[in-house]
């Protein structure tokens, strides 16, 4: 470059050569990538399988040593994210940056945009949770332990909020936002592949090339399996109670309630098997209807709860529960409960490892898939408008959920009309539980219908998603032309070890697994927060200085000075 060309900083990355097989069953696909992780799966699934003991006793050993000394690491973490996400958003000269080439246009539609990050982000759990989070938390929460509140009162109902608020608020989608955001940015302005490994370019560069690169990406293919096994096992229960709840008959729940070894392997077979069909037709056909169809349903159902349950008593409690979470974010978000040794202090812990420090496990672990995902879907949009369309539309639209679904569970125990049958309830079957006690029984049995079909169009969503991600991970970040061959192996692999790990552990099982395989990942994604920072800092540099931020303005730099 000639001397008066020269510049204080140079323009970015904008070539990254990931090694992929040309030829046979790996075409297109990094084999250093592909095999191990498919092997690392493998051997969970046949552990699971073959030594269920072992197994377990060992699984429950290294998650209590890993929720023992690294809950703190997860708690500010999270924290961490979240801030950091925010801030790029109001941050005038980043939130204006676009993910893509300047005047690009988006892909999809905010509606179609919205319902696929929605449906592929949370819309199992919501489903789950929606009864199940606000009702545990009336019955335990950090002030019932403390004993400032009875449990099970009226008092109980705000803080039971502020927790559920905290748990599926801006901290879960402040994780997928700054993943996705710091894949889409290098993917789309330098033209780097849509793959985890790319996110970490500004930090390391051509490094990302070799093994660590390598490594990046099985540990998030790995996570992203763990992660959507616990989503998926959580709405295979449910699926299977809402099948009994319609009336298909008593082999689908033992005498305990739960789910059957071959209620669960129907099942899994059902979904799984339709998710893979919806995978092979891709994002633009399958998933987008799916998602639009789930968004359909579900803002169906809300307005059932909204007209017949707890009403426009909703609409104050929502005011009142989002005033008090934002209110007690800051304290909320940071508070690492200390061991003591005292009845409550160890009452406190138990409750945070439970809820709070299982959560952030479960959003850094589904954080490369819906991340990636999100990332793939966002191309032409602003930080801001992304940032804020990611973090904030689909934290109220869960608020909004939990108030009418789950207020309405609790008013209705509140009134003493449930008599206790919905907290009496499993998690799986409380929603149901909750519309056979607001409708009669006719009625319930066809809105229960409604949420078995709900929940079954969010779980080929999420998974279908799932393994295309898994497959644009393998494949060096390509997005078209996924091999089928590999999309069947992802789908049967996660019926296996969900179906396994039901009938061997329950869910206890799977979330123990995920919670474990989501700590290497946390350390990629703390990486990632500081690389997404220091990229969009040095485009702003960048610009001041007349030198190019994105791969196609490079090409004709520094020819153009």
């Amino acid at each position: 470059m000639p001397e008066n060309n020269e510049t204080p900083i140079s323009p970015p990355l904008v070539e990254l050569d990931i090694n992929t097989h040309d030829r046979g069953f790996y075409d297109g696909f990094s084999r250093e990538v592909t095999i191990p992780s498919k092997i690392i799966v493998s051997l969970i699934i046949m552990w699971a399988i073959f030594f269920p003991v072992s197994a377990n006793e060992t699984l429950t050993v290294v998650n209590s040593t890993i929720v023992a000394n690294f809950s703190g690491w997860y708690v500010y973490l999270v924290a961490a994210l979240m801030v950091t996400c925010l801030l790029l958003a109001l941050i005038p000269k980043v939130g204006s940056l676009r993910i893509g080439n300047p005047g690009e246009k988006p892909e999809f539609g905010f509606f179609s945009w919205f319902a696929m990050l929605f449906g592929a982000g949370i819309g199992i759990g919501m489903l789950t949770y929606s009864t199940g989070e606000p009702l545990a938390h009336f019955q335990n929460n950090p002030d019932i332990i403390r004993g400032t509140v009875a449990a099970v009162s009226p008092e109980a109902v705000r803080p039971a909020y502020i927790y559920t608020f905290l748990h599926w608020g801006l901290a879960a989608w402040g994780c997928y936002g700054l993943v996705g955001l710091s894949i889409g940015y290098v993917a789309y302005r330098r033209n780097l592949p849509l793959t985890i490994r790319s996110a970490l370019a500004p930090l390391f560069g051509k490094t990302m090339e070799g093994g660590i690169g390598h490594i990046v990406d099985i540990v998030a293919v790995v996570a992203t399996i763990l992660g959507v096994a616990v989503t998926m096992g959580l709405g295979v229960e449910q699926f299977v109670a809402g099948l009994s709840r319609i009336g298909l008959g008593d082999w689908l729940l033992d005498t305990d309630g739960r789910s059957t070894p071959i209620a669960i392997t129907v099942s899994l077979a059902l979904l799984v098997g339709a998710s893979t069909l919806s995978a092979l037709s891709g994002v633009g056909k399958g998933i987008k209807w799916l998602s639009n169809l789930n968004l359909g349903l579900s803002l169906a159902l809300l307005a059932l709860f909204a007209v017949v349950g707890v009403g426009l008593a909703g609409l104050e409690l929502l005011g009142v529960a989002i005033f008090d979470y934002l209110l007690n974010l800051p304290r909320a978000a940071l508070t690492l409960f200390p061991s003591d040794g005292t009845e409550i202090g160890e009452a406190l812990v138990r409750w945070q490892l439970d809820w709070s420090v299982f959560y952030w496990a479960w959003w850094i672990a589904f954080a490369p898939f819906v991340g990636m995902f999100i990332a793939r879907i966002s191309r032409g949009r602003t930080v801001r408008e992304y940032v804020l369309g990611v973090m904030i539309v689909p934290s109220l639209m869960c608020f909004v959920w939990m108030v009418l679904v789950g207020g309405t569970a609790i008013e209705l125990e509140l009134s003493g009309q449930a008599q206790g049958a919905i907290l009496a309830a499993p998690i799986s079957d409380q929603l149901y539980a909750t519309l056979n006690v607001l409708l009669d029984p006719a009625i319930a049995k066809i809105v229960s219908g409604l949420v078995v079909i709900l929940l079954m169009t969010y779980l080929i969503t999420s998974t279908d998603s799932a393994i295309l991600i898994v497959n644009t991970i393998n494949g060096a970040g390509e997005t078209d032309g996924q091999r089928r061959r590999h999309i069947v192996f992802w789908g049967f692999a996660l019926a296996v070890m969900v179906g396994s790990m039901l009938i061997i552990g329950g869910i206890g099982a799977i979330r123990t697994t995920m919670i474990i395989g989501a700590l290497p990942f946390s350390l990629v994604v703390a990486l990632m927060g500081i690389a997404i920072v220091k990229a969009i800092a040095f485009d702003i540099v960048r610009k001041r200085h007349g030198v190019p931020t994105t791969a196609e303005a490079c090409e004709n730099w520094p020819e153009e000075q």
